[in-house]
């Protein structure tokens, strides 16, 4: 039996005992799950009654107490990738939301300063607030947000898979950064749930070649389902003169790995973020190569639309990433699944 089966059946009795619970970070390495009581949803604001919620290495950060400071705020409950139900609208929202499923962004923007005006919500002037790191996040039976900042989904779409649409919304918006183009030579960095995204999202641009780079070959036949034309790990020699490459490993010898794979005058898009302090790019192969570098942190409003409608579209498959589904009392086991390093553990998801 996979671990994902084994999740859903130990999940199903804990849907009726923990509808009304919530996980809370109390303090980096101390958590509980409590009674969770709904926040109706004042003017603008949107109550969902949340499906799933996905686990991923910041929510580790935040247990940990790793993450950096500022952007995190204890006690907290925690969960910034999830999918839900709306059941409830405030003043000023339309009655028509009610029952439709949807997603959310993360970033609390302000819509005033002149990034927000641009499109630009994860560059806000107004400071960093996001869901599930210093507001209450999706850990819970339900979470009460901003209306605007969600989104529709299809009625007959998948609430698990649609779980995994804000990393996929953040790779989506590494892709746009990219900027490839039908034809081009293009890689991907990192095997792992962004990775796998990465490729599908750099498929639909019909590439001449789409390679990736893994630490070990557990990944190559999932990566070749996706659209990959072809697979190396980071110890073999690797090839060059790649117009795009997308890096999603996290680390900065992975960012190196990546800058070596172009040609002059390449674009490297880098979405991880590697420890404080570690060796990074060679500034000076950067210049004489003229590189173009650029970064993700977060997903604006047009990269999650991007994969709202790919998702909707059915170019954007997720549910093969999730490995595990656990319920909200399993939320220590989650932490260490996802910091163990095995190559067999894909997406975990909690289900409140």
């Amino acid at each position: 039996m996979s671990a994902r089966a084994e999740g859903r059946q130990a999940g199903a009795p804990a849907e009726r005992h923990e509808a009304s619970a919530q996980v809370v970070v109390v303090a980096p390495g101390e958590h509980r799950v409590e009674e969770h009581t709904p926040r109706a949803p004042g003017p603008g604001e949107a109550l969902v009654a949340v499906h799933a919620v996905g686990i991923c290495g910041s929510d580790r950060e935040l247990y940990q107490g790793s993450r950096p400071e500022g952007y995190v705020r204890y006690p907290l409950t925690p969960g910034h990738e999830w999918s839900g139900t709306v059941r409830a609208v405030g003043a000023g929202v339309p009655a028509a939301l009610t029952g439709r499923k949807v997603v959310g962004e993360g970033f609390r923007n302000c819509q005033v300063c002149d990034r927000c005006h641009a499109g630009q919500t994860t560059l806000c002037t107004a400071g960093y607030e996001e869901t599930g790191f210093t507001r209450p996040g999706a850990m819970a039976a339900t979470l009460t947000l901003p209306a605007r900042l969600l989104h529709v989904l299809p009625d007959a779409a998948d609430l698990t898979a649609a779980a995994l649409l804000e990393p996929a919304a953040c790779v989506a918006a590494a892709v746009v950064k990219g900027g490839a183009r039908p034809g081009e030579r293009v890689a991907v960095v990192g095997a792992g749930t962004l990775g796998m995204f990465a490729v599908q999202f750099l498929r639909a641009v019909s590439p001449a070649e789409l390679l990736v780079v893994g630490t070990g070959r557990e990944r190559e036949p999932l990566a070749r389902r996706f659209g990959a034309t072809g697979f190396r790990t980071k110890d073999e020699e690797l090839p060059g003169d790649f117009d795009v490459v997308v890096e999603t490993a996290g680390s900065a010898s992975a960012a190196r790995t990546a800058a070596a794979l172009l040609r002059r005058g390449g674009r490297l898009v880098l979405t991880g973020i590697p420890a404080p302090g570690a060796d990074g790019l060679d500034p000076t192969d950067l210049v004489v190569r003229q590189l173009e570098v650029r970064t993700v942190f977060g997903a604006p409003p047009d990269a999650w639309a991007h994969t709202v409608r790919m998702f909707g579209a059915g170019l954007l498959d997720p549910l093969p990433l999730v490995t595990h589904e656990l319920p909200l009392t399993g939320f220590p086991r989650a932490i260490e699944l996802v910091g163990a390093g095995d190559p067999h553990v894909g997406k975990v998801l909690l289900r409140p």
